[in-house]
């Protein structure tokens, strides 16, 4: 008979030591809410329920976002994450239970694997990695001793037990006037059960607890190019912003600013978007001779809803005309500006095309950004 298999996943936090205004679960990364990357990570054949705890004011987005998952139900936490659990265990239906803590998304199957096999030969199962610090007690400030570094293992999760054995733990914890203190699983096993097995976890599989840990998680290049050609009757041509003398303006329906065109693309694919004629199509009266500065203000809004903000920015222009060296830093200010970033985060770079093609003809301009998302 099929041992069954129940995934507890905590998700009923707020995320205060993000300092972030909602839910860290349900910020995106790498374009993907927390949450859904944790719970894909479980939704496989050997997981036969998966229960994920919600605080009351999140309870409705938690539970449309994991409709797509089908074995998937959304519970009610508590006001502690041991509570959540305690709740999940008193509804689970399987034989076997994974507790995971929602903001570790980079679980892998083969650490589930692994606390799964270890719970099935020993009765639980503790992902955990040794310590490659070493670790100090400390009093009062002072360091008290160092224990020996070899005996010494970070705990993660997934950890996994047998649900009447956990849950055993949970009533007796609860079943006291002031509940016993445990900051895992594992530790309230400890104390009602008996010693908890270790399993392989993974390195990878880090707990994303403060704003940095999203930051070094979430990264995105992205390339843009945009050619406009002269032929327009003015004086001056734009680029990122500044008005720059030219005997020919750029032909556009916008304003003509290729540099923040291209930039604007950049960003864009960068958070896996549409090109800017999507957004601003060219066909909308409402955008003819626009502010490019303020579309790009626009698409930074664009990609803020998705999580990210840039990193820094790489702009490369070829233009045979005007000369652009006496503008450039002056275009810096104002892309670092409007993108929210140190001027030194961007750079752009001026060269002729050594009079070959349209560009070395001086017939238009073209424009390569690269950026990077965090």
């Amino acid at each position: 008979m099929k041992t069954s298999v129940c995934a507890i996943i905590c998700a009923a936090g707020k995320g205060f030591r993000a300092g972030f205004t909602m839910n860290k679960l349900l910020t995106s990364l790498n374009g993907e809410r927390v949450l859904k990357k944790t719970v894909s990570a479980f939704d496989f054949p050997a997981v036969d329920e998966i229960i994920v705890t919600a605080s009351q004011s999140d309870l409705e987005e938690i539970t449309r976002l994991c409709s797509v998952f089908p074995r998937t139900r959304v519970i009610l936490g508590g006001e502690t994450r041991s509570l959540s659990v305690y709740n999940a265990l008193k509804v689970a239906q399987s034989d076997i239970v994974l507790i995971h803590d929602g903001a570790r998304p980079f679980v892998t199957r083969t650490v589930i694997e692994n606390c799964l096999e270890s719970v099935k030969a020993y009765g639980s199962g503790v992902c955990a990695v040794p310590t490659t610090d070493t670790i100090a007690v400390a009093e009062n400030g002072y360091i008290k001793n160092i224990p020996n570094r070899d005996a010494l293992w970070q705990i993660q999760t997934p950890q996994g037990f047998y649900r009447e054995n956990i849950l055993f733990a949970y009533d007796r914890a609860f079943d006291k006037d002031e509940p016993v203190a445990f900051t895992d699983d594992s530790s309230l096993f400890a104390i009602y059960c008996g010693k908890p097995r270790l399993c392989a976890g993974a390195r990878e599989n880090i707990k994303l607890t403060y704003a940095q840990d999203f930051a070094k998680s979430a990264t995105r290049c992205g390339f843009g190019v945009d050619t406009h050609a002269f032929g327009k009757p003015q004086d001056y041509i734009v680029l990122a912003g500044v008005k720059i003398p030219s005997d020919s303006g750029l032909i556009a329906h916008s304003d003509g600013d290729v540099l923040t065109h291209a930039v604007m693309d950049a960003l864009l694919s960068a958070a896996g978007l549409r090109d800017i004629g999507f957004y601003f199509p060219d066909s909308d009266s409402a955008y003819e001779n626009a502010n490019s500065m303020l579309l790009l203000q626009k698409v930074v809004t664009l990609i803020s809803e998705r999580g990210f903000a840039v990193q820094n920015l790489s702009v490369a222009v070829q233009a045979e005309k005007p000369r652009l060296a006496k503008y450039i830093d002056e275009m810096k200010n104002n892309l670092a500006s409007a993108l929210g970033v140190d001027p030194t985060a961007v750079g752009i770079t001026a060269g002729t095309n050594e009079g070959l093609g349209y560009v070395g003809e001086g017939k238009g301009i073209t424009v390569h950004a690269y950026a990077l998302l965090k």
